[in-house]
């Protein structure tokens, strides 16, 4: 395994962990846990139960270490705060003996980004859910971050609005976590991702500094320092507060679909519909084999390519949104395939039930999703999908595209396989991934257009924002010296020992 992997094995309830710290930091202070039950009483846990809990996020490949009897570390405690205040003093007592954080929304990263690989105290952030204030007028809502994603649209649909982000893990995701990897709703087309969303932020800082920005439309007084926060995965402090645009909610809903020949035809239809300054809230294009798995029943679907097109809002734009679409689709080949399509993907998209099924049968599998201009999208494709299809035992090797720009697109790729007889899983499972950030960073890719970096990405990471590391590792020592935030996250883990 190319990670770092430390020499104290922690076990627990017949459980080895993957990644931990090292032995002589392996016994937690019972002293600090009443130092945390002070700061917040009843809200502190250092059960097994809850340690084993804790352990892991949504990272797919950590299910198959879970099967084996690995959990990836563990850490010493777990901290449920309820307000800012007692973040803030989590954070000083933290600083002050140099105990490791990792802030955690509702574990549904999918990279490893909320692994405490370090041990230390994570800090469930799900107590601090409250919706502050909805300011009609500016069309903003004040909410903090601990909120579950769903009912946080539910509650802003009760008042005649939306905020527009709706992740396939809105059931199961915080806004926390939204703002800690820059997350994209399949909406996005229209309402754009959490950071176009995002109008002020409040947060705590490791030595226990809360700032806070205020809630205008826009300030030129220098870099926006809380916009450092967006994407961070926990690196800078914790998120207590934000407040995020919304919108009425909208009055009339239109959907269509269209089969192309192939992806690039497709492609071609979508730029030339942003082209025209229109925007569907959904947009998405599959490739072949994600047109079989999804839409078999679609009538004209065989051996085709599906494009499916949701647009929303005011009456009077959607029915000009809904001309100009079909108009330049039917001009790029494509064929009416009615709104079926679009039902059935709004029926089923949330589900992810593969998962469960198949991981326990030795499937090993994931979804990468990265971002590339126009002009290199037809070519990141090609080569991915070849690139997946050259590692020896993957089966399945299918890509579609699910955020959409005037400058370029998102492609999520997914493979899956069966390691061959001489490599361990994780050993398969880091080669495909190898194979797909190689081929991205060769077409001009991004890396990661919405999951985050995490531990998958992080030795990629340097090579793609080249010197801008470094700037980034100065403001993590000049505001973090004691590397308590979320270690060995975004940098390959053994250049922060």
């Amino acid at each position: 395994m190319s990670f770092y992997i430390a020499n104290c094995l922690l076990e627990i309830m017949s459980y080895d962990t993957v990644y931990q710290k090292d032995k002589k930091d392996c016994v937690f202070s019972k002293k600090i846990i009443e130092q945390l039950n002070s700061i917040v009483p009843n809200g502190v846990s250092d059960k097994e139960v809850d340690r084993v809990t804790y352990s892991k996020d949504y990272w797919p490949i950590t299910l198959r270490w879970l099967l084996d009897g690995k959990l990836p570390a563990l850490p010493d405690c777990i901290v449920w705060p309820e307000n800012a205040q007692q973040v803030t003093e989590i954070l000083r007592l933290a600083n002050r003996e140099k105990i490791p954080i990792v802030p955690f929304g509702e574990g549904s990263g999918v990279v490893g980004g909320a692994i405490p690989i370090r041990g230390g105290i994570v800090v469930d952030m799900k107590k601090m859910d409250s919706v502050v204030e909805i300011d009609d007028l500016g069309l903003m809502v004040t909410v903090q971050p601990g909120i579950n994603g769903m009912n946080l649209e539910r509650y802003l649909n009760r008042k005649g609005y939306t905020m527009g982000h709706i992740p396939q893990s809105i059931y199961c995701s915080s806004l926390g976590g939204w703002l800690a990897c820059r997350a994209a709703g399949q909406f996005s087309t229209k309402y754009g991702k959490i950071e176009d969303m995002v109008v002020a932020l409040e947060a705590v800082l490791p030595d226990g500094t809360i700032i806070k920005s205020k809630p205008v439309p826009r300030s030129s007084t220098g870099p926006q320092v809380e916009q450092l926060f967006l994407g961070s995965e926990g690196r800078f402090g914790i998120i207590t507060e934000a407040t995020l645009k919304i919108w009425p909610y909208p009055e009339e809903r239109s959907m269509l679909s269209f089969a192309f020949d192939d992806v690039y035809h497709a492609l071609e239809a979508v730029r030339k519909i942003m082209r025209k300054n229109v925007y569907p809230a959904v947009v998405r294009i599959y490739d072949m084999n994600e047109t079989l798995r999804h839409f078999y029943e679609t009538k004209g679907a065989k051996d085709k390519c599906m494009l499916i097109l949701l647009m929303e809002g005011d009456k009077k734009l959607v029915k000009l949104e809904n001309e100009i679409s079909e108009m330049t689709c039917k001009g790029e080949g494509g064929v009416a395939c009615g709104d079926e399509p679009v039902h059935h993907w709004l029926e089923t998209r949330f589900n992810v039930k593969e998962s469960s099924e198949f991981t326990p049968r030795g499937f090993i599998f994931d979804t990468v999703e990265v971002s590339v201009g126009w002009k290199n999208a037809p070519n990141l494709y090609k080569t991915v999908i070849e690139a997946m299809r050259k590692v020896g035992g993957v089966v399945v090797a299918s890509g579609h595209a699910s955020h959409f720009y005037p400058q370029g697109v998102c492609f999520y790729f997914t493979f899956g396989g069966i390691p061959p007889k001489d490599a361990a899983p994780f050993t398969f499972y880091e080669s495909v991934w190898d194979a797909i950030m190689k081929s991205c960073l060769e077409e001009q890719g991004s890396i990661s257009h919405h999951h985050g970096i995490g531990l998958i990405r992080a030795k990629w990471l340097e090579k793609e924002i080249g010197e801008r590391m470094q700037m980034l590792k100065k403001i993590k020592s000049a505001i973090d010296p004691h590397n308590i935030m979320n270690p060995g996250k975004m940098v390959v883990e053994r250049e922060e020992n």
